[in-house]
């Protein structure tokens, strides 16, 4: 039991490590919206209309990633929240991808309608806050970069980070593109690789969360495999009733009747199932119900 408590809290404490990081790229990317918001109307530039979209979405993002591990510390001593509230950042997860792919598909629309006819723009100005911005992303990418490994949260946000800073290179590209040799359709044309560039990275994203919130099996593990292995456990006769599904990201959970064999014992059985979910799956968190063969004393349900 104490194993997927212990578990539990790792996860938990992951966002609360990063909370002062996820704060200082808030702020320094909500400033730098603003500044790319102004500048992109001043300037007439697309590109950096869309990358201020895309940054806008970062601060969305991290926003609602600090709102979910605020909420998830607050319930965590609430008894009638038996798993916190460990879905609120698989739920932060799949609105940063709708708002991000929202973003997208209004900039793929504007800049196929201004193909036909390109504006000039303040190639200046254009150039100098898009430099500012990459700085920027640069920055919030460093502070973001590790507790992306452990938060599918923070993963969203990671990644939003990561697209607009090679959005803001893109946009210091057509600026240059465009001071040298006058060509304004680069201006459309940028905007569009960014569309085209963020849409399958939320995609994905969204379809990691939607996989979490319809209770799916982790792609990386096979039912199957599952079953045999706990099906190969000394003791065990038959395995039915497998379930396995993530709680939140680094936390999968899988729970399982095991029948087993006349001659075996309650203990044995469950110490050798619980390593082998362990050590062959990564599996900490298990509901094992044991069902005897001919053995009726040997009943029970254990959870660890």
């Amino acid at each position: 039991m104490g194993a997927g408590h212990d578990h539990q809290a790792a996860v938990t404490n992951a966002g609360h490590r990063y909370r002062g990081r996820l704060w200082a790229a808030l702020l320094l990317l909500a400033v730098f919206t603003v500044v790319q918001t102004v500048a992109a109307f001043g300037t007439g530039s697309l590109a950096l209309l869309s990358d201020a979209g895309h940054m806008f979405t970062d601060v969305l993002g991290i926003g609602m990633a600090l709102a979910a591990i605020t909420a998830t510390r607050r319930v965590a001593a609430d008894p009638q929240r038996t798993f916190g509230l460990y879905r609120l950042e698989v739920l932060a997860a799949l609105a940063n991808a709708v708002l991000l792919s929202g973003v997208a598909v209004y900039v793929l629309i504007e800049a196929v309608r201004r193909l036909g006819e390109p504006p000039e723009v303040l190639t200046g100005p254009m150039l100098g806050v898009a430099v500012l911005g990459l700085l920027a992303n640069v920055v919030a990418f460093g502070l973001l970069r590790k507790g992306a490994q452990e938060s599918i949260n923070l993963r969203g946000a990671y990644l939003e980070v990561l697209a607009d800073l090679l959005g803001s290179l893109g946009v210091i590209g057509a600026a240059l593109v465009i001071m040298t040799t006058g060509w304004w359709w680069v201006d459309p044309l940028v905007a569009v690789g960014i569309g085209v560039f963020i849409l399958p990275r939320t995609w994905r994203l969204a379809r990691a969360a939607l996989r979490i919130l319809v209770q799916a099996a982790p792609e990386h593990l096979q039912v199957t495999e599952v079953h045999d292995r706990l099906s190969a456990v000394p003791g065990v006769a038959e395995v039915h009733d497998l379930h396995l599904w993530t709680l939140t990201s680094g936390m999968e959970v899988a729970s399982a009747h095991l029948t087993m064999t006349p001659d075996a014992e309650v203990g044995p059985v469950l110490s050798a199932a619980r390593t082998a979910l362990r050590e062959d799956f990564h599996i900490e968190h298990a509901t094992l119900q044991i069902e005897p063969g001919a053995s009726p004393g040997a009943c029970g349900a254990v959870e660890w």
